[in-house]
């Protein structure tokens, strides 16, 4: 990864705001995925229970930490190919970046 620093420090960064996006956020309508390091669902909306979720979003740790953080928005993150994004609820926009207490 260019310039993030340490596997370690940005494995435990990656899972601290998945596990934020899903906290401040609850649902299960949408999987977030940043192998490989970690997944979550979030987003309120229907469940899915079975095989492959039909709104996934997938983005290498790097991208994650950017969207997380605002020093990426979602849109630029699509237009660069930097997000792959499918489901009618895959736009993460509306809650990204993540607020900061």
């Amino acid at each position: 990864m260019r310039g993030v620093g340490d596997r370690t420090v940005v494995a435990t960064a990656v899972r601290y705001l998945l596990e934020q996006l899903a906290t401040d956020h609850e649902g299960n309508a949408v999987e977030v995925r940043v192998p490989p390091f970690g997944a979550t669902q979030a987003v309120p909306g229907p469940r899915h229970t079975r095989g492959t979720p039909p709104n996934v979003v997938e983005m290498d740790p790097e991208t994650w930490l950017c969207l997380a953080t605002g020093s990426l928005s979602w849109a630029d993150a699509l237009a660069a190919a930097r997000v792959a994004a499918s489901g009618t609820r895959a736009d993460l926009s509306p809650y990204l970046p993540l607020p900061w207490s």
